[in-house]
Order: structure tokens, then sequence, then C-alpha cells
């Protein structure tokens, strides 16, 4: 059974995702141990309460640096016993040593098709606002595994979704939401938890 750790700051609707589809056997052999939110009014921490998953809170505004604060962090996954961190909406820069010690075990969902409006700047609505500014077509989301970069790390999956005429960013980001990053992620996590997944030579092969 694949222990997942969910590190979330908002609302937590691709938690609530996750639990639905480990809920309904869509996502099998896994299991969420743990949601840890950088942020103490985060709904999602409500979310898990309800479900029964223990939940925490680990803020920077409670350490004197950001030294501190990344080896509580850390402490904190490293207590849960994941197999899997999954970044559900984390709006904090993962540590070099958490990563280090986590290669390719910590998963993050970017809303665009990455290398597409990704990397620094590129986060939450700005990312929906950048592809309407822009006008493409077809925007997306893509699951990959965290690397030292910011969404650099190896593709997992990937899922389009079409730009339509009168999208707002706020439109936008619930048809990228519900056609894409609640569909990819659970299943990735799906296929992580049932040995299909691995990095080879920097590049995800995934076994059918």
């Amino acid at each position: 059974m694949l222990k997942i750790t969910v590190l979330v700051s908002g609302g937590g609707t691709n938690l609530q995702a996750i639990m639905d589809r480990i809920g309904d056997g869509t996502i099998t052999n896994a299991e969420i141990v743990s949601v840890i939110s950088n942020n103490k009014n985060a709904f999602a921490l409500e979310r898990a309460a309800a479900a029964g998953i223990p939940a925490s809170c680990v803020s920077p505004k409670d350490y004197p640096g950001r030294e501190a604060f990344n080896e509580a962090l850390l402490r904190a996954v490293d207590a849960t016993g994941a197999d899997l961190v999954v970044l559900a909406g984390f709006l904090v820069v993962i540590p070099e040593q958490m990563i280090r010690k986590y290669r390719n075990r910590i998963i993050n969902i970017h809303p665009s098709l990455i290398p597409s409006f990704c990397g620094k700047g590129y986060y939450g609505l700005k990312v929906h606002e950048g592809v309407l500014a822009r006008g493409v077509k077809v925007t997306g989301a893509t699951c990959h595994f965290v690397d030292e970069g910011t969404d650099t790390g190896p593709i997992i999956l990937q899922k389009a979704v079409e730009v339509q005429q009168g999208d707002t960013p706020k439109i936008l980001q619930q048809r990228v939401m519900e056609q894409a990053e609640w569909i990819i992620m659970p299943k990735a996590i799906d296929l992580i938890a049932n040995g299909k997944v691995s990095v080879v030579d920097g590049l995800v092969r995934i076994e059918e």
C-alpha cells in the first residue's frame, strides 16, 4: 500500500479529487496518511479532518528563518512515513534537501502544458491570465516529478483543454481543473502505486 502525504496551501480541490478517487477505487493500492499545509486557515485541512486524515500546519511564520522552516517541513514529512509526496496546490518552494531525499517521489500538478506558461511567476490564476493574454487555443495540465528547478522535473502525464471564446482566467481555471488536473493527478498516483512508473535518463516511462 503506497503511503501518500499531501502538501496543500489553499482550498484543497486536488486533495478532494484524490480522496474521491481513492474512495471510488479509481486509485488502487494507495492511502493518504497525512495532509500538511503551510497555511493554518487552508480549507484543505478541514477536508482532511472531515475524512479522518491526520492534518497539520507547518507555517514559515512560526520559524525565525527559511532554513528553520525547511528543516521543520522535512521533519514533518519524514514523520508521516510517506512513500510519495503530492503537491496539491502547495505554494512553497520545496527545500533542496527534501528533493534530494525524496528524489522521484514528489509529484506536482501544474495548470498548463509544460513547457508553456510555467516556471517562475506562473502559478494559480497567473497561468490562466498568461494563456488568455497570449491568445493560445489549447491549454491543459501537467503532472510531473519535482526536481531542483521550477516546473522542470520529468513529466508523467499531460492532458489538453480547449480555450473557449469569452473565457476569463477563473472560468478557464475551473475547466482546467475539472477536465485535466482532477483526472491526471489521480491517474498518476494510481500508476505509481502499482509500480508502473519509472524514471530513466530523466524521462518517465510508463508500463501499460
